[in-house]
Order: C-alpha cells, then sequence, then structure tokens
C-alpha cells in the first residue's frame, strides 16, 4: 500500500453483505514518517478483521478526504471510526457533515480517553528512561471545542494513577496552558529534577515536532512509530470503535 493513501480492501463484498465498511479516518500529516505510522495501524486493522473491507482517509493534509472516500463507497454501510484522539471540531462538524451527506454513514466515537492509550503512553515513558523523580507533562494537540480538552485533561489524570504522580497537562495549540509554558510550570516545582514530556499525539508529524522543542530534558515518541509495528492494543481499540 502506498504510504498516505491509507486504503485496504480486504475481501470481496457479497451481494447480500450488509456489514458496514470501517473507514480509519485520521488527521492527515505532511510526514513521511507520520503517515507511514498511520498507514501501518490502518493495515494492521484490515489484517486482524479480514471479513471487512477497511479504508483510510483523512480529515486534512493528504487525500483521499472524507467525502470522496464516502462517495467512491457509495451506499455500502459506513462505520467511520475517527483515528483522532478526542473529540472535537474533527469528530463533531467535519466527520458528522460528511457521514449526514453519505446514503449510511454513521461516525463512531474517538479513540481516546482509554486506558489502552494510557498503557501506552506508559510504554513510550519506559522507553525513554522515565525515572521516579521525574516531573511528567502530557502534551496534547488542542482543541477548541472544550469536550476534546476534557478528554486530554482525563488523559492527564488516567496517566498521573498509572505512574504515581501528578501530570500537568501542555497543548501544543488552541488552549492554555501551552505546552511551553506547562513544561516551565513542571520545572518551577521540580526541584531541579527533570521534566519529561509524554507526547499524546497519534504518530510523528508537525505538532510532535513542536513537542520535542518545548523545552522539556524528555520528550517521548507519539504513541505510533513509522519504526514499529502498529501496538497490538492500539488496534484492538480501533476494533473496537468499529463497533461490530
Amino acid at each position: 500500500m502506498a504510504h498516505g493513501v491509507l486504503a485496504h480492501s480486504a475481501t470481496a463484498r457479497g451481494a447480500v453483505d450488509r456489514t458496514p465498511v470501517l473507514v480509519a479516518c485520521s488527521h492527515g500529516t505532511s510526514s513521511l514518517a507520520g503517515q507511514r505510522a498511520v498507514s501501518d495501524l490502518v493495515d494492521a486493522v484490515a489484517l486482524r478483521r479480514p471479513d471487512l473491507d477497511v479504508l483510510g482517509c483523512c480529515v486534512d493534509v493528504q487525500q483521499p478526504d472524507v467525502p470522496t472516500t464516502l462517495a467512491e463507497i457509495g451506499d455500502e454501510p459506513v462505520h467511520v471510526v475517527p483515528l483522532l484522539l478526542s473529540a472535537g471540531f474533527h469528530v463533531y462538524v467535519d466527520l458528522a457533515e460528511a457521514a449526514a451527506e453519505a446514503p449510511d454513514a454513521v461516525v463512531r466515537p474517538a479513540l481516546g480517553p482509554d486506558p489502552r492509550l494510557v498503557r501506552q503512553l506508559v510504554t513510550r515513558l519506559d522507553e525513554a528512561g522515565l525515572r521516579p523523580d521525574d516531573t511528567v507533562v502530557l502534551a496534547a494537540a488542542g482543541s477548541s471545542d472544550a469536550r476534546a480538552v476534557d478528554d486530554c485533561e482525563v488523559m492527564g489524570r488516567m496517566l498521573g494513577h498509572a505512574i504515581g504522580r501528578e501530570v500537568l497537562v501542555g497543548y501544543i495549540s488552541a488552549v492554555q496552558p501551552a505546552l511551553p509554558d506547562a513544561v516551565e510550570t513542571a520545572r518551577s516545582r521540580s526541584g531541579g529534577r527533570r521534566v519529561v514530556v509524554a507526547t499524546y499525539l497519534l504518530a510523528p508529524g508537525y505538532f510532535a515536532d513542536l513537542a520535542g522543542r518545548a523545552g522539556a530534558d524528555v520528550v517521548t515518541e507519539p504513541l505510533l512509530s513509522a519504526a514499529d509495528p502498529a501496538p497490538h492494543e492500539m488496534v484492538e481499540l480501533v476494533v473496537e470503535r468499529f463497533g461490530m
């Protein structure tokens, strides 16, 4: 599969088969590494559910976009699974409007908050060498939708519970505190100890690069990596969001 296209047709569909198509919709990125990481996740979902047709699309930056993908599917039933960590504008407006124009499409819940995402964050922190006395800041994308922000705050509390310490949340866009400010606040409270950013982003890209420049001593990789297979639990999370 060509990276960035994010499409996989798993099986020929019989005329009477009305099992919905799984349309996995990511944000989109110009980063080749980010495209590869998301593409690998979509491919892994298709392998996990060979009984389904699995297609990928994006709400921004990349093609195919959502309306094009839904138009190509035609009148088949569709479950759109947002490969988005929080349910904000893209879910409630972009995807909802596109689904409303399709003959038989529904939008499923976003990926987060979810304990499986917390476990992947903990894995990334362990890989980065988290120390018992490190101060941790969760780096989230940010959104103009308060519901998405609430989701990120929930994830911050869940991560804090998992690692046994308070976790501040900083945002890369749209919301305060901005990530560099959250890092600075964490540093002022740390008593000279390290500040570690837990990158709560799906894949490498522009926002992950900004997280890396926010002033922390250590910054984890995003949840997905182009260098590693898609984590099993994240594949299962997408399949669960599909709902069948």
